[in-house]
């Protein structure tokens, strides 16, 4: 009788193991092999959504880290955190957590989540505690091609069609920027507004982005708040989407976080 309960025993593991290999599942013990963190969070941000990660996903997930990027409703600055917590929830161990752009304020919010390892700024905003993406953006007049409107009737903001490639994505083809204006998420003003109640770049590793042909933050704003966090910071010829435009370049800074940080 115990040799049999033993045999079928035997096989419910073998099947069971079958099963998880079938679906992509391995064991927590396995996932973190490498002598880097080998998890990468991509949070985006306004007027665009993770679709734009395509290419450094490629380069990252080519590299063997494991890849995930989170789409955010946009609705509020609780509800963009959630779902980065979700993400979060998910990995099996220590992680790097990046985001672009208003995604910086959501990667602020989340970051001291447990996983998280270090946080990467791509063109992004790096608000304080009581301070939100909106004082930060604020800070000097926009320029020219800039071209978020006020928001509608509902709350929602957009950016001008007509300005969208020359104010967003200057230096990616016209077809692209065009695919990337019809596919964005719908912005809700009240989440740029959101106040930061506990920014993790206090006590979480920094590494920021600056873009220096950004015409959607501009890149002072973007080297003040680096500079201030005491980031570490690498400047990319790039216009707001640096991490379309230069993927590998942004992928080296992700990189770069992942063999730096304590794990």
């Amino acid at each position: 009788m115990k040799t049999r309960l033993s045999f079928q025993k035997i096989k419910a593991v073998f099947f069971t193991a079958v099963i998880m290999s079938l679906f992509g599942y391995a064991p927590k013990a396995m996932a973190q092999t490498g002598q880097t963190v080998k998890n990468v969070v991509l949070v985006h941000g306004a007027f665009a959504d993770g679709s734009g990660y395509n290419a450094l996903y490629d380069i990252l997930t080519k590299r063997g880290y494991n890849v995930t990027v989170v789409q955010n409703p946009l609705s509020s600055l609780a509800a963009d955190v959630e779902a980065t917590l979700a993400a979060l929830d998910r990995q099996d161990g220590p992680t790097i957590l990046a985001g672009h752009s208003y995604g910086g304020s959501v990667i602020t919010q989340a970051g001291s989540h447990k996983n998280v390892a270090a946080l990467v700024y791509i063109a992004a905003f790096q608000p304080d505690n009581g301070e939100s993406a909106l004082d930060w953006a604020q800070k000097l007049p926009p320029a020219p091609e800039n071209g978020i409107l006020p928001p509608d009737e509902k709350g929602v903001l957009y950016y001008d069609k007509a300005k969208y490639h020359a104010g967003f994505c200057a230096d990616i083809p016209k077809e692209k920027a065009d695919f990337m204006y019809a596919s964005q998420g719908r912005f809700f003003a009240q989440a740029i507004a959101a106040k930061i109640t506990d920014a993790a770049w206090k006590t979480k590793p920094s590494y920021g982005i600056v873009a220096t042909q950004d015409k959607s933050i501009l890149p002072e704003i973007q080297r003040t708040m680096y500079k201030r966090s005491n980031a570490k910071i690498t400047e990319i010829k790039g216009s707001h989407v640096v991490f379309i435009s230069q993927p590998q370049a942004v992928a080296d800074v992700i990189i770069k976080a992942s063999k730096e940080v304590k794990k």
